[in-house]
Order: C-alpha cells, then sequence, then structure tokens
C-alpha cells in the first residue's frame, strides 16, 4: 500500500476546502487536496443567490437576522465572528483580486440584492451563478498555487486515528488523535493512505440521502459518518434545511431556483392564483426557508396539487433575461418561459445546518482533526440557515481553520506513524443492489424524516434504516470498495445519525417540525 505524507489532508475541493487549501499554502504548509469528481463538482458551484457581503458593517441588523432565522437557535459566538470576520473574508478572498464578475450599478458600484429573511440588501452576486464565479476562480488560483497537490476522482473511505490505525499497539492509549485517512484513487482502483498532521474535513452536505435534493451527486454526508465512525463529537443533525422553490415539472429534472428572485419581487402563488404566504407570516414570500417550505407543503397538501407556483409577472422580461440568465434559459429547455409564465416549484432538501462539531477555528473533538464549511457546525445556522450564509462561512471558517494549523504545525510534536495496511475484498459489488439500496434510503428519508416529521414516522425510518444497514455492511465487507459502495455505506450511515437525533428532539424548532399523529 502507498503511503504519502503531507501537512494538511483537506477532503473535499468545494469553496471551504479550496479555500482552506490556498491560505494554508500561502502560509507555507504543504496541502493534498481530495475531490470526488472534477474542480467545479461541487455544492458551492451550485450556489446561484449570492454572498453577503456587509459593506458598511451592519453588525447588528445581519446578527438579527441571522438569530430570527434561527428561530433563536444560533450560537450567539459564532454568529458574532462570521459578521465580524466575513466582510474582511469577502474582500481577502474575492473582491481584492479582481477574480470575480460580481454584478456593479451603472456607477461601477456593487449591486446589492435581497433573500428571505434578510432585512436589507446586503448580498453581492454575479448574475444568478455566483458559486460557480466564485469557485471557478477560487480553484484556478489553487491549481496556480505551489504546495498544493490536487488529486481528482479520490475519495476518502475512512480516517486514521492512533486508536484504529497505528502499528504501534501503544498508540491505542493515546487520546483521540486523527492522521490523515485511507483514500480510494476511483480511477485506478488502488488504496492508498494520507498521513498528515491535519486533517480537515470539506466534505460538504447530505442532501442526497433525500430523494429531491439541490446538492451535486455523492453528497451524502462522508464527513459526518467518517468522524462518527472515530468518535467524533456531532450536533444538530436534525436541522436539515429544505429549500422552497426548486423547480418541478412531470419528465423534468429538479433543480434550484434562486431566492433571489423572490428578493427583486416575485412571489408564491397556489394553484388558484393566490398569494397563500401572505396569510402565514409578514414578509410572505421573503419569510425564512423553513416557513415557506412548510407552507408550500401545507398548501399542496390541502389542495392536492402537485406544485406551488412563483410568479415573476412583476418583474420585466428584460430585467429577468438579464438578471436570471442561467435560470431563464433552464426553464426555457424545459418547456417554462419565466418571462411569460409562472415557474412550477416544489421543496427540496437543501442544506445541513448540523454537522461535525467545531470551534471557530474548525476544531473538533478529535485532535488534529477539522471540519469546515457545510460539513461542520459551530452552530452558527442554529436550528435554520439565513440565506447566503453558506459561502461567507466557508471563506471565514477556511481562513481561521488553516491559520491555526500553521500555528499548531510551527509549533511541531506530532504523531505520524506507519498506518495498518488495507485489505479489500476482490469481488466485484452488484451495481443495481447499489441503486436499489441507495433509493431505499433516500424514499425512507423522504416520506418520514422530511419537512414534517412526527414520531410514529420516524419510529418506521428507524426501524427500515437499521435493518437496510446490516445488508449495507455485510455487501460492503464482501466486495472491491468503488466509489458508489462507499457512497451507499456514508449514506445509510448518516441517514440513521439524522432519524437519531430528530428522535432525541420532541420540540418543533426551525427546519425540525414535529407533528403528533395520532
Amino acid at each position: 500500500m502507498q503511503i504519502l505524507r503531507t501537512d494538511c489532508l483537506v477532503i473535499g475541493a468545494g469553496l471551504a476546502g479550496s479555500a482552506y487549501a490556498l491560505r494554508a499554502a500561502e502560509l507555507g504548509l504543504s496541502v493534498e487536496l481530495l475531490s470526488m469528481a472534477e474542480p467545479l463538482v461541487a455544492n458551492s458551484d451550485w450556489a446561484q443567490g449570492g454572498i453577503i457581503y456587509d459593506a458598511a458593517r451592519e453588525a447588528g441588523t445581519l446578527a438579527e437576522d441571522i438569530t430570527k432565522a434561527s428561530d433563536g437557535t444560533a450560537n450567539p459566538a459564532a454568529v458574532a465572528h462570521l459578521v465580524r470576520e466575513g466582510p474582511r473574508a469577502v474582500e481577502e478572498f474575492l473582491l481584492d483580486t479582481g477574480e470575480v464578475g460580481f454584478d456593479r450599478q451603472e456607477d461601477g458600484g456593487l449591486h446589492f440584492t435581497r433573500e428571505g429573511g434578510h432585512s436589507t440588501r446586503r448580498i453581492i452576486h454575479a448574475r444568478d451563478t455566483t458559486g460557480h464565479a466564485i469557485l471557478a476562480a477560487v480553484a484556478a488560483r489553487v491549481d496556480a498555487t505551489p504546495r498544493i497537490t490536487r488529486r481528482t476522482g479520490w475519495v476518502a473511505i475512512d480516517l486514521l486515528t492512533l486508536s484504529h490505525n497505528s502499528e504501534d499497539r501503544s498508540d491505542r492509549y493515546e487520546p483521540l488523535t486523527c492522521f490523515g485517512a485511507y483514500v480510494l484513487d476511483r480511477e485506478s482502483g488502488t488504496i492508498c493512505a494520507i498521513v498528515a498532521r491535519k486533517t480537515i474535513l470539506a466534505t460538504g452536505g447530505l442532501g442526497h440521502i433525500f430523494l429531491h435534493t439541490t446538492n451535486v451527486p455523492g453528497s451524502v454526508g462522508h464527513g459526518v459518518a467518517m468522524a462518527y465512525r472515530v468518535g467524533a463529537r456531532l450536533v444538530d443533525l436534525e436541522y436539515v434545511q429544505f429549500h422552497p422553490t426548486v423547480f418541478a415539472k412531470k419528465n423534468a429534472p429538479r433543480f434550484l431556483i434562486t431566492e433571489a428572485l423572490r428578493g427583486e419581487g416575485a412571489v408564491l402563488l397556489n394553484a388558484q392564483g393566490e398569494r397563500f404566504m401572505d396569510a402565514i407570516d409578514p414578509r410572505g414570500s421573503l419569510a425564512s426557508r423553513d416557513i415557506v417550505s412548510r407552507a408550500v407543503i401545507q398548501e399542496l397538501g390541502a389542495s392536492g396539487e402537485p406544485y406551488a407556483y412563483l410568479d415573476l409577472s412583476a418583474l420585466k422580461p428584460e430585467f429577468i433575461r438579464d438578471r436570471f440568465p442561467s435560470i431563464h434559459d433552464r426553464c426555457l429547455e424545459h418547456g417554462v418561459d419565466i418571462t411569460r409564465e409562472p415557474i412550477p416549484v416544489v421543496p427540496a432538501a437543501h442544506f445541513a445546518c448540523g454537522g461535525v462539531h467545531a470551534d471557530l477555528n474548525g476544531r473538533t473533538s478529535v485532535r488534529h482533526l477539522n471540519a469546515i464549511g457545510e460539513a461542520g457546525c459551530t452552530g452558527l445556522h442554529g436550528a435554520n440557515r439565513l440565506a447566503s450564509t453558506s459561502l461567507l462561512e466557508c471563506l471565514v471558517s477556511a481562513k481561521f481553520a488553516a491559520r491555526a494549523d500553521a500555528a499548531d504545525i510551527a509549533a511541531g510534536n506530532f504523531r505520524m506513524p506507519e498506518p495498518r495496511p488495507w485489505e479489500s475484498p476482490t469481488r466485484e459489488a452488484d451495481p443495481v443492489l447499489i441503486r436499489q439500496d441507495m433509493l431505499q434510503i433516500q424514499h425512507t428519508m423522504w416520506n418520514y424524516a422530511g419537512i414534517v416529521r412526527s414520531p410514529k414516522r420516524l419510529i418506521r425510518a428507524r426501524r427500515i434504516l437499521l435493518e437496510l444497514r446490516e445488508e449495507i455492511q455485510s455487501f460492503y465487507r464482501g466486495c472491491r470498495l468503488t466509489g458508489d459502495l462507499i457512497d451507499l455505506r456514508n449514506a445509510i450511515q448518516t441517514a440513521l445519525l439524522v432519524v437519531h437525533a430528530a428522535t432525541l428532539n420532541p420540540r418543533s424548532q426551525g427546519a425540525h417540525f414535529v407533528v403528533d399523529e395520532k
């Protein structure tokens, strides 16, 4: 088994992982950066709306909006940290370089938009493909930066810890400590160990444990599952945010319809053309995502209609085509001209507010293991995330984790032993069984642990998933590893963790809504 050694092993090359790699390399550290697919295949790339840039430093109102969106549950320290450090992080990573084509006003100033839950316009954007514009610029800088080795198509299998994977048996008495990961090269099928002083989970979300999601394929909570297996603390996993407006038309793929459309004046309607949100929340269609998602589900349940509708009639056609060209073109491909007719929409799983517990420097309960971006949880989002905080959180968490890691590494004193060799069966896994098991996970989570939950539904979900886990574990142990098999193993573990967290919390808050079905 090949063994690679580095200062920092970054698992995930979305915005959080890429920004960390940049900052760590600038501080003189060597970095191995793993991405499951091509560099721009990440949830960050699919972010449409924008990124908060509170240029006027209106800290009070932004902190209030984050806390209100969280249903009063956000961690005050994490909120204060993001509000204080966010503007400088945007400037350092994005504005000072001039590499991201943010939309501008006629006088050259940045154009600010508004999204649900925000009390003012404070979001900068690049048309309706902000995530792509940002990640493409950062990824190009990564590829031009010495000391960063990008490993495309490499997938982490399990974390290395002194307790479990060292050849020195006395290491099992050490505090729980990570020193890298076993990794699969999908193209060659070979497995190697990457030994690192610092290991950073930047694996993104878990949306694909649900049937309908805005996440990129493979987003099944890899970081959560790997961290759980080595004993890391997890927190707030019941809080899975569903985005209320996802394109929904028969025989067409589902894709995100940015909240910025509502920020510019679009409104939600039912099949009868009624603005149903106005009777539910004073903010109407610009209420926070948890409130709007539940309202849409309740409206559809009461009416029996398959979709709600996003009405853009208040916006001029030329404005729609210029401001939202990607959404306009993609909807048109599927027979919906958004300059003339409303967009059929339904909610879908979008963002994991919980994850691997981390402090404001990305530290987890396992020594030398960090979690940043969506994979980590500082408590910033509490029970529900405010729109356009996710890309900002990626930049801030990456910056502070890299800075703290550089200080630790400069101080020395790391145990980096020889890991035990990886042993794997040679029998090929049946892809039909893998697909069927994944679909069963997704259907179970959507039906019993989705937007509206109940004790009975969660009990049923847990029973189905526990039985399925036994099948998957047997399957996993007996077959040669593939990327799809790793996805399946982590998906079942993450699904069970989300259901367990939901079962333990009887209180409805934010994205976790529980009804008592008699």
